[in-house]
């Protein structure tokens, strides 16, 4: 049964949907304050579910040796250390929709506290004085609002400020333009929106793109006047230049949630009138805390249970209804890259993927995911899914994928073609109906080859006598054939064939049949088929 440890404050129905879907949690909110008893325990584990007090870094990564997944409840990840999970083949999830319309709320709420001054006319109008004339407001009706970064919760602030008859422009790179169409939003460059907003909102992650996205620079660009509202990440703004348009009056006004040092419990903000801050409230609503509990815990059990990925920053998505007919695919392109991973002994330089028929349907980036894992393994025996995309970029490999309608006898099948600067090697295969892989295609030889656990490939000009051979070194060895399969392209030209043993084939009986003149090449294969 897979453990969970759940290191901070979650609700008590999420700890329990832990326990019905057969997970075993052991709940411990404080621990993660605790760095030295987290540390001392974080092995026992195979997911870890968080908040934002749990800082998950590379040491206790390097610590967590059972871990498979770590659950954020909430979206922000700033707390962990992703590159090195992903390293480490560990899956992070977040909840990037529980929190979607708390967060929202909170960036309206801010503009209209903005557009009207309330907290400092509250502040002033408990203090016994009645300063009518001071507080004068705007209205935020026919205004421009531009939003940067236009997702989930960009487009919730964006269909809420329409409904306020507002116009809205958006910045997205991914935002296409029938989307925008159907939220009612014009999309802009970034330098337009800039231009033309009297209200900005930030609604997009901190990336090395976005980071500092509005500094000195840019808010040279805006109008003058404009109100400024961050309910995403600090660090999107410059807090030093954005104190000096405030106080230039460039900038009328900011409502911050966000900052980039948090706790925030002194800023430069602070003391400025025409500022509002909160302490990052976006996603503080009872209703939200318990709609990332939820999510978080459901995903886990999905992933550790089922197999099944969402939600996840380092990994493609599994649907628990796509998993099952997922999985002998993802065996089974893993298959197809540890065969060449197993067989090429100089740096792949480029790996090319081609999902022919039903296959091209499939969750594709999971299937290269596998494939990449199977063609590393060999090399680095702890690859996964997770880590294995990394490693391929890390070590400059030219990835493309090609997908095409079914164009021979088969539904659907995978050919991995991988290059080094010596040869290019492809291998092909599909599973039938038993969902077990199978080899369709070797060298551009057609066969029909099962896996095994322990097999011998080789390679020879076709010529009679190859099967007696192969037999003959064998048998005087002891060596138990169980099965073979051969092909051949063309009489007399290349063949090849793939010998089922019982056992790893013995290196002293390898190299006698290397230095026969009719064989080419010779290659021991093994292959996990627990899975199979």
């Amino acid at each position: 049964m897979p453990r969970v440890l759940v290191s901070d404050q979650l609700s008590p129905t999420a700890v329990q949907i832990f326990k019905d879907r057969g997970v075993e949690v052991d709940y411990q909110p404080d621990i993660g304050k605790d760095r030295d008893k987290l540390f001392s325990v974080i092995d026992r584990y195979d997911g870890l579910a968080i908040r934002s007090a749990t800082k998950v870094t590379e040491k206790l990564i390097a610590a967590a040796t059972n871990l498979k997944v770590i659950g954020r409840a909430g979206i922000g990840v700033d707390n962990v250390d992703i590159p090195a999970a992903s390293r480490k083949g560990i899956i992070v999830m977040n909840t990037p929709f529980g929190n979607s319309i708390t967060t929202a709320e909170h960036a309206v709420a801010l503009m209209f506290a903005l557009a009207r001054q309330l907290p400092e006319a509250d502040t002033s109008t408990r203090a016994g004085k009645w300063e009518k004339n001071r507080f004068m407001g705007v209205e935020i009706t026919g205004k421009v609002l531009g939003i940067i970064g236009c997702g989930n919760i960009g487009s919730i602030v964006a269909a809420r400020a329409v409904g306020l008859k507002m116009r809205v422009i958006a910045y997205d790179p991914f935002l296409s333009e029938e989307r925008a169409s159907q939220l009612g939003v014009e999309k802009v460059e970034l330098d337009d929106l800039l231009a033309r907003a009297d209200f900005i909102t930030l609604h997009t992650p901190l990336t090395d793109r976005t980071r500092n996205v509005i500094d000195a620079e840019a808010i040279a660009k805006m109008k003058d006047g404009v109100r400024i509202v961050n309910c995403a990440r600090g660090g999107l703004i410059v807090e030093a230049d954005l104190v000096k348009a405030l106080k230039a009056g460039k900038v009328a006004g900011a409502a911050v949630d966000v900052f980039e040092v948090e706790p925030a419990t002194e800023n430069a903000l602070f003391s400025l009138p025409n500022v509002v801050c909160t302490p990052h409230l976006g996603a503080a609503t009872s209703e939200a805390q318990e709609n990332v509990a939820l999510q978080v815990a459901e995903q886990m059990s999905d992933y550790l249970i089922k197999g099944a990925v969402s939600n996840a920053i380092n990994m493609p998505s599994i649907t628990a209804e796509e998993a099952p007919r997922l999985k002998p695919f993802v065996k089974l392109a893993e298959v197809l890259g540890a065969f060449v991973g197993q067989v090429t002994e100089d740096p792949i330089e480029e790996v090319e993927i081609l999902f022919d028929g039903s296959t091209a349907a499939m969750n594709t980036r999971a299937l290269i995911s596998a494939a990449l894992a199977g063609l590393i393994r060999p090399q680095v025996a702890d690859v996964n899914m997770v880590s294995a995309p990394i490693m391929a970029k890390e070590r400059g490999v030219i990835l493309s994928e090609v997908k095409r309608d079914k164009s021979g006898v088969f539904d659907g099948y995978i050919k991995l073609t991988v290059k080094t600067a010596k040869q290019t090697r492809a291998i092909a295969g599909t599973c039938f109906s038993d969902h077990k892989p199978r080899f369709i295609q070797i060298k551009g030889i057609n066969l029909d080859a099962e896996v095994g656990e322990h097999m011998l490939y080789t390679t020879n000009a076709d010529a009679p006598g190859i099967i007696g051979l192969l037999g003959t070194v064998c048998g005087k060895n002891g060596v138990n054939i169980a099965n073979f399969a051969l092909g051949r392209d063309r009489p007399g030209g290349d063949a090849i064939a793939l010998l089922y043993l019982d056992a790893p084939f013995p290196e002293k009986v390898l190299a006698e049949l290397r230095v026969h003149p009719t064989i080419q090449s010779a290659k021991p294969l093994r292959f996990d088929i627990t899975a199979m």
